[in-house]
Formats: structure tokens, sequence, C-alpha cells
């Protein structure tokens, strides 16, 4: 069976013909925000739907033209002429159809809370972590999104031993949850006198933000410990008991804030441990569905060397994909990680329309 036969397509056209009569019947508040999340979804499927029927009715008719004009050259030529631009664009519309037709990630529109901590190589790897997460900031601040760092511990040289911040705007995890994993880079450090070139790595992890309704936890399932705050080396130290660490007690997950007031530390802590958990459910329901996990892209496997920063080279190397870019110092400023996510979920997506078609078939 086609992912696109008629009768997949007329569900959906049911589907968001349905829910149009129920927002005419004027739903409760609580509702009716479900309903025109679902819609606004929905409607650009449908527009591309009708597209694709329009065009292939076309293609139906132009191909009776042809056959009936056979005496009439000029008029079968036409016809052909016109079949030639069409068929092209009806294989557009498809491919176009069955991407929106894909499976959604329910997280892929929330905001993401971004960790990025240094790996093997000392202080080298604090400082890539530092440039990692810098790189992020200028890609979010190039999208419109709101960087807002709620913990970072930083080395005596100025780079993150860890950092944690929330980035916030629509579609953020869509776009960043493919950056989950090892990230390795290979540079002579600035603390190399021999000009030898080191290989050292950090960590990154991308989560969903967690709402409220997500995640129900219990005041008493939590520990809160206030605590003085401090910088590198003892730099900027707190005179008030401002930090706060938030311990989980049933998993024993640990967050601590320590950027902002009692207050603020307190709401970003618990911000941070409601997208832990929530990401804790998430693994565990894909752990459910398939007890050997997929190893393509989009698995979140935070163990996985997933990307190489080679600075004498000024090449990117992404391993899940073996996609190459010479383009480092603009990978490193935000400017072209576009093109390592595109890729990312081109091929994402490329695996699902194929799992898509195979089920289609069996």
């Amino acid at each position: 069976m086609s992912i696109l036969n008629d009768v997949r397509l007329d569900r959906v056209v049911d589907r968001w013909e349905s829910i149009q009569r129920e927002l005419n019947a004027g739903p409760n508040q609580a509702t009716y925000a479900a309903l025109t999340r679902e819609f606004a979804g929905l409607d650009p499927i449908v527009a591309t739907i009708r597209e694709l029927r329009t065009a292939r009715r076309e293609i139906v008719d132009l191909e009776a033209m042809r056959a009936d004009a056979k005496a009439d050259r000029e008029m079968a030529a036409l016809a052909a002429e016109e079949l030639g631009e069409l068929v092209p664009r009806v294989a557009e519309i498809e491919k176009r159809l069955q991407v929106q037709l894909l499976p959604k990630d329910a997280a892929d529109e929330r905001s993401a809370i971004l960790e990025v901590r240094a790996g093997t190589g000392g202080d080298e790897a604090a400082l890539f972590a530092g440039d990692l997460f810098r790189m992020y900031t200028r890609y979010a601040d190039l999208h419109g999104w709101k960087t807002e760092i709620i913990s970072i511990a930083e080395n005596d040289l100025g780079g993150y031993r860890e950092v944690v911040a929330s980035i916030t705007g629509q579609g953020v995890f869509a776009r960043l949850k493919f950056e989950s994993g090892v990230h390795r880079v290979q540079r002579v450090p600035e603390t190399e006198a021999s000009g030898r070139i080191h290989t050292s790595a950090a960590t990154v992890a991308v989560l969903p933000e967690a709402e409220d309704v997500d995640i129900d936890i219990r005041p008493e399932d939590i520990r809160i410990d206030t605590m003085r705050a401090s910088g590198a080396g003892g730099q900027h130290v707190n005179k008030t008991d401002s930090a706060v660490r938030i311990t989980h007690l049933p998993t024993g997950l640990v967050v601590v804030s320590a950027e902002k007031s009692q207050h603020q530390n307190r709401k970003l802590a618990m911000q941070v441990l409601r997208s832990r958990l929530y990401e804790m459910e998430r693994e565990r329901a894909d752990t459910e569905r398939s007890d050997q996990r997929r190893s393509q892209v989009g698995s979140g496997d935070r163990s996985q060397r997933i990307r190489t920063y080679n600075f004498p080279q000024g090449r990117v190397t992404d391993h899940r994909i073996n996609l190459t870019l010479h383009k480092l110092d603009q990978v490193m400023t935000g400017q072209a990680l576009d093109e390592l996510v595109d890729a990312l979920i081109t091929d994402h997506q490329t695996a699902q329309l194929a799992d898509m078609a195979q089920n289609a078939d069996a």
C-alpha cells in the first residue's frame, strides 16, 4: 500500500474537517487550545493534499487530451509539453507531503535545556566546552532565541567544566536535538608550548523543556539545599547563600543553579529537574517500544562520538552522516551550523520515510 494512497489522505482531510466543526461548536478553553494546535499542524498538510490531487487530475486530463488529439499533432505536442512540466512537479509535491506526514516528535516545538560539559582533555577540554557553548548561544541569537544561563562552573583559564542554560523559542528542540553526544576537538592547545596537536572532548546534552503538566514532582520527593556560590578559583564569591541544590530522592538526580537570586535559582533548578525527568520518561517509553534502539541519527546516545572539529585543517566532520564541511570558523560562530543541522534532519527524515514505506508494504 502506498504511503500517499487515497484512504490515508482522506483520513487526514476528514480529521481536519472534524476539528473545524468542533471549533465552530465552541468548546471549552482547554479543548479549544488543543484543537487549535492540532488544526495548525494539519492545515498545511491538507493544503498540500489538495495541491497534489489537483495536479494529479490535471495529469489525467492532459493524458486524455494527448490520446484524443493523435490526429492533431499540435494539440498532442502541447499536451505532452505540459505533462513534461507537471509530472516532475507532482513528484516534488509528493515528496513534500511525505515529509509532512512523518510522525512528529511531540517535543519538537518546545524550548530546550542545553548542558555542555568538559570531557577528556583537562583544561583544553574545558576551553573547548566554552567554545561549544558560545557556538550554540550565537546560533540561538541568529534564530532569535533567548539564552539564559542556569549554572556554570569555570576553570582558571576561562573554560567551562560545566554550563547549563535554557534556550527559549519556538522549535528549539527540533533544531538542536541531534547535537546530543560527544564532540571531539583536534587542535594545538593554548597551553601547549611545543605546538603538538591534542585531542580532547566535551559532551553535549539537549533536553526538551518540560512543562508543569508533563511531570508531577511531589514536594516530599525532593530535598532543597542552599549554599554559597563561587566562581573559578574562588572568584566572584557570593556573600549570601543564594545557590540552590535540588535532589530528586526517587532517582538520585541532583540539579544546581547558582547564577541568580535564591528565588530565581530555585525556579531554574526545578525547570532543569523537570526536563531531565521528562527526558528519562521519554527514553523509557522509547525503550519499551523497541528493545534495541536504532543506531540512526536521533538516538540521543550521549556516549557516542558524533562530531570532530579539526582546527589545523579547518574542517568539521559529523560521523553519523559522514558529512565534512571545510567551514570550521563559520560553524564555530553559529553561521554554518544550520548546514549540519539540516543534513541531520534530512537524514533522519529519509530513514523515517524508508520505515513508512516498509510498513506500508508489509
